[in-house]
């Protein structure tokens, strides 16, 4: 009678252990978020025409894309402004960079309508339309800046589990090299990218560069992101699950202007303590500013910030100095490619 006992009990345990791994199982299965395979992949280069890493990457990948292909996805290096590309220059009428807004988009195309707004429309059809299911599913866009950038990363979105997902593995391929990120995600400040017409929009900053030269170094760092980001979808859409994870991020919150006189000129310049000090902490009482008379304008706020874009050769026609950013951290829920559920369904 004991062992039948036992027997009896023994298997009421294991009955029960195995609805328990069961149940475990299960919830375990429900914490992932199971997101589209990315399929469609675009590579800009010349969104501004004297940026030329990205303009030398995608020339070099239409003849020989090998590098970045991989498989079960398309990905495509494209030439957005070829005409101020040929001309060495940011833009020819307006700046590419600023005009993907439904008024833009949706203009009635006319003889005296600007290039980039014609531009723009084109890369539209191409790619998008901006907003729909059929756009393509990620857009590399590769800039380069004369501040003290280093490889950032720019994010358009904090809900965007995905492309965080993806940020954390290029930083972490990367590491210990460092990889900011600059969330450009505010209500008041509206970009309208070139790259926007993607679902998952990421910007790749590289500099110190001037304009319209190229360097081994900046061109290789954008390389390397490129291809870690690539590595990343292609495991992606393999199966592999990307746990939760978090990263930190630079969330912009204030462009600042030039001190000015008034008739509108620049009064004063980067002070020598601030200049490449991009992401640098900057506090109350902090030197900014230089005037040609010697006179030291301090920053005044009541908290740390950390300015980036400091001095950003491009960004004088738009009355900023640099930008004013707080850290934060974002963090992305854990992800699968839903196409194992269509597979094994």
């Amino acid at each position: 009678f004991f062992s039948v006992t036992q027997a009896l009990f023994y298997h009421y345990f294991l009955f029960c252990f195995q609805r328990f791994l069961k149940l475990l199982k299960s919830m375990t299965s429900c914490s992932v978020v199971h997101k589209p395979p990315v399929r469609r992949v675009a590579i800009f280069g010349g969104t501004h025409g004297n940026e030329l890493s990205g303009i030398f990457l995608v020339k070099h990948w239409q003849e020989n894309g090998a590098e970045i292909q991989r498989t079960g996805m398309e990905v495509r290096p494209f030439l957005t402004n070829p005409r101020a590309v040929k001309k060495c220059t940011r833009y020819i009428d307006c700046d590419l960079n600023r005009v993907f807004d439904p008024d833009n988009l949706g203009r009635t195309v006319v003889e005296d309508i600007p290039y980039e707004v014609r531009r723009a429309q084109e890369i539209n059809h191409i790619f998008g339309p901006k907003g729909s299911d059929d756009a393509y599913d990620l857009i590399f866009d590769l800039h380069n800046t004369t501040s003290n950038m280093g490889g950032t990363l720019i994010l358009e979105n904090s809900r965007d589990d995905f492309t965080i997902q993806m940020i954390h593995y290029i930083k972490n391929a990367l590491a210990p090299e460092c990889c900011p990120v600059l969330l450009i995600e505010h209500p008041n400040l509206k970009y309208a990218t070139t790259r926007s017409v993607a679902k998952h929009p990421v910007g790749v900053e590289v500099g110190p560069q001037p304009q319209g030269v190229v360097r081994a170094d900046t061109l290789d760092k954008m390389r390397k992101i490129v291809k870690h980001g690539l590595d990343f979808v292609h495991l992606f859409n393999e199966g592999k699950e990307f746990p939760p994870c978090a990263i930190e991020v630079y969330k912009i919150m204030e462009k600042v202007d030039y001190p000015r006189n008034k008739n509108d000129e620049v009064i004063a310049i980067i002070h020598p303590k601030l200049q490449d000090q991009d992401w640098q902490p900057l506090s109350n009482g902090d030197p900014l500013f230089l005037t040609l008379d010697g006179e030291v304008i301090a920053y005044k706020g009541d908290c740390t910030v950390y300015p980036t874009f400091i001095n950003e050769a491009a960004y004088y026609e738009k009355k900023q100095a640099f930008v004013k950013t707080v850290k934060m951290e974002l963090t992305a829920e854990h992800i699968r490619s839903s196409v194992l559920d269509r597979n094994t369904s």
